[in-house]
């Protein structure tokens, strides 16, 4: 890949080796296979730092599995997959080490602590909070406070601040679980399907949501299959198909592919 430089041992005596990169996420050549199918087949992309991008692609394409990657679930046979410009190789590390560097992810179906307050949900998961729930009420600080404030804003939840998690509809889980993950302060968020199941209103806030995520210097990945909230995006898109790149550009370039149509789009 053109933005890539790889400096072997020979280039410094008694160094090991190193990838260097301008992007903040890098995959190259990363293959998967499970009992025999290829879920990732020599999969190459890269993310910049601050950027937003859509992936989307047929069931099976693997999205999924580029996700358990990314985040140290699943270990690929073969290829690299760096973080931070080249300086963290993620295949190296367990699912805790790499959210600890900055890499948040958000599965389809929203996970949130339905017998707490939407505003106890997000001090639980605040950044560095490990202490039992009523040492974090006590020593809370007024920065804390400040940083919960914000992501209420974000989210556009401060009027259910009180609710129960479980209270809250399908679209507003969602928001919170992603208010959650800004609550760790990851520098990538993976954003799976977030618009499934939500109404037409929430499909636009949420966008507008990610949108202003992306804007505070987050860089976002998001897999979904609505191709309105993608155009809404108004983001580079990358279509996957059988564990590879089929096509990469705006969603009218992407939509334009006669292979994404035929695999894809006109099914």
């Amino acid at each position: 890949m053109s933005d890539i430089e790889t400096l072997e041992p020979a280039a410094a005596e008694g160094a090991a080796r190193k990838t260097l990169t301008e992007a903040l996420l890098y995959l190259d050549g990363v293959t998967v296979t499970f009992d025999g199918f290829r879920a990732l087949n020599a999969l190459s992309f890269t993310i910049d730092p601050g950027e937003m991008r859509a992936i989307i692609g047929p069931n099976g394409a693997g999205k999924t599995t580029m996700m358990d990657v990314i985040t140290g679930k699943t270990r690929p046979d073969k290829g690299d997959v760096f973080f931070d410009g080249g300086t963290t190789d993620l295949t190296k590390l367990d699912e805790t080490q790499i959210v600890t560097l900055g890499i948040g992810r958000k599965f389809q179906k929203p996970t949130v602590f339905e017998s707490h307050t939407v505003l106890d949900n997000l001090r639980l998961a605040l950044k560095g909070q490990r202490r039992a729930l009523p040492n974090i009420f006590r020593r809370e600080t007024a920065a804390a406070r400040e940083r919960i404030d914000e992501i209420f804003e974000t989210i556009k939840l401060t009027e259910h601040r009180g609710r129960l998690g479980g209270a809250l509809s399908h679209g507003q889980k969602q928001w919170l679980e992603i208010g959650m993950l800004l609550a760790q302060d990851p520098r990538l968020l993976l954003v799976d399907e977030p618009v499934a199941g939500m109404t037409d209103a929430e499909t636009a806030q949420t966008a507008e949501l990610l949108r202003e995520i992306n804007a505070n210097g987050h860089s976002v990945v998001v897999v979904e299959h609505d191709m309105t909230f993608v155009r809404d995006l108004g983001v580079r898109v990358l279509c996957l198909h059988e564990g590879s790149v089929l096509a990469e550009g705006t969603l009218d370039q992407v939509s334009a592919n006669e292979r994404v149509i035929e695999v894809y789009l006109g099914r």
